[in-house]
């Protein structure tokens, strides 16, 4: 939920800033860039975590081990984010030119188009965007094994944490039993949550075109 938080208003922001806003010279550079980090293995953002974010936690909020759900909630948001920039991008270019201009030519400013005509207009593809960002966070294993601590306790955002799919990673070589249906039911929960969330979004992107059919 806190990865969520944080990735998804900075992905949503950065794609109308790429779509909308920024210079051709700029939109050149950072396109390409947000597709790489795409492309990256999960394992190596939880490397980049494990040299760097975490030491940075360690030395800031002065604890024994930076490895903590706050720097596996940042390294997630990370994770998120070419996923929520690309889809958002693609789909806010995707409406058409008229829109934007008579909004303008009704004396609407540039950035009250953006965000009272764009993007209400591309918010399926928004929608889409955020609901793959949502199941990458939700499934994300490597990275998070790397940094979250693996301890099963009680969640505490500068403690040390073990997320349900580490557990079943971690567990399911030797578990037996019991045991071994245990980990099947944390499996279970995962994928009854990522459908509520599908559903929670489709039922929301109904709504919105069914009031902007009354609108």
């Amino acid at each position: 939920i806190l990865s969520i938080l944080i990735g998804v208003p900075v992905g949503i922001l950065t794609a109308v800033f790429l779509a909308e806003i920024a210079p051709k010279w700029v939109v050149n550079i950072v396109h390409p860039a947000v597709e790489l980090l795409a492309g990256i293995p999960s394992v190596i953002y939880g490397f980049f975590a494990l040299q760097i974010l975490s030491p940075f936690v360690k030395r800031v909020f002065d604890l024994p081990s930076g490895d903590t759900m706050l720097t596996a909630t940042i390294v997630l948001a990370i994770m998120i984010l070419p996923t929520i920039i690309t889809t958002c991008e693609s789909g806010l270019n995707a409406v058409p030119d008229l829109y934007r201009e008579a909004s303008l030519a009704m004396g609407a400013s540039r950035i009250r188009t953006i965000f009272k005509i764009v993007i209400p207009a591309a918010r399926s593809a928004i929608l889409s965007g955020v609901i793959l960002g949502v199941g990458r966070s939700i499934g994300e294993t490597m990275a998070i094994i790397m940094v979250a601590g693996n301890s099963p306790q009680m969640p505490n955002l500068l403690g040390s944490v073990r997320p349900m799919t580490v557990g079943i990673v971690m567990e399911m070589s030797y578990a037996t039993g019991l045991h071994r249906d245990s980990l099947f039911s944390i499996g279970l929960v995962l994928f009854v949550f990522i459908m509520i969330v599908n559903f929670l979004f489709t039922w929301i992107s109904k709504k919105g075109v069914q009031l902007d059919g009354k609108n």
